[in-house]
């Protein structure tokens, strides 16, 4: 491999095509299909995102078995990604991926019973990683925590790259991917229980939440940070899947 010069006469000239180009930015209450995006629109609507962050992984990983970190990284992985894709729709769920030790994803979230879904999704992903460091005890592995930041905002999307060179994805601007990454390194740990939501994901979620059980309220904390603002955080587990695991995850 051998780099050559870059050619930044020839390349100034594509670089105006892209500024001059662009020319539309539509508002939606729904994200299209991924094909509906070119390089020379952008569209804006509803999104919500959720970050799962292992806490601590550097010391976590220092002096660790290779082989027992791999372990460690795909129990964390591949079950976290299962449940943020199940059930979904394709044009619902626009991108999902793992961003070093954190695993993530965007949901087109239009109505709140979708942000009631995450949030779900959430509880879910909180009880899989106490069955987990069960799993792991069990090989003598060492256990993890995790922060889950949940948030949601109108956003805008443009598709970003480079044409016809296969290299692109979507970029999403505004708070909610921004936001559920912050909120996700504040979860569990300094007094923070792992599921931390922003104040609109809060908000619509409860709303949703109180027809079903109000009695969830109580179990949410508020807290006015100057840095991300006020969020509400809990340790929220799904009850029959926690006593399956309580009980000895017997099959």
């Amino acid at each position: 491999m051998k780099f050559t010069d870059y050619d930044y006469k020839d390349r100034k000239k594509k670089v105006e095509e892209i500024l001059d180009n662009t020319d539309a930015v539509n508002e939606v209450q729904k994200f299209p299909k991924d094909e509906d995006f070119t390089y020379t629109n952008g569209y804006k609507a509803w999104a919500s995102a959720i970050f799962v962050d292992l806490r601590d992984s550097t010391t976590l990983f220092t002096g660790k078995d290779d082989v027992e970190i791999s372990k460690l990284i795909r129990g964390f992985t591949s079950e976290i990604i299962e449940i943020l894709k199940k059930d979904t729709d394709k044009e619902d769920l626009k991108e999902i991926g793992i961003r070093g030790d954190c695993v993530y994803a965007v949901y087109s979230t239009p109505l709140q019973s979708d942000i009631h879904d995450i949030a779900n999704r959430a509880f879910h992903i909180n009880t899989y990683i106490k069955m987990l460091n069960k799993l792991l005890f069990d090989r003598k592995l060492p256990s993890i925590k995790a922060g889950i930041g949940l948030a949601t905002s109108k956003t805008l999307a443009v598709k970003a790259g480079r044409k016809h060179s296969g290299i692109n994805n979507l970029v999403w601007i505004g708070k909610s991917v921004a936001t559920a990454a912050k909120l996700s390194d504040l979860g569990n740990k300094d007094g923070i229980n792992p599921i931390v939501m922003s104040s609109t994901f809060y908000s619509n979620y409860i709303k949703k939440q109180n027809e079903e059980d109000p009695t969830i309220e109580k179990w949410w904390i508020k807290v006015s940070d100057s840095t991300c603002g006020t969020f509400w955080h809990a340790n929220i587990v799904k009850t029959k899947f926690n006593s399956w695991i309580e009980e000895g995850m017997v099959i």
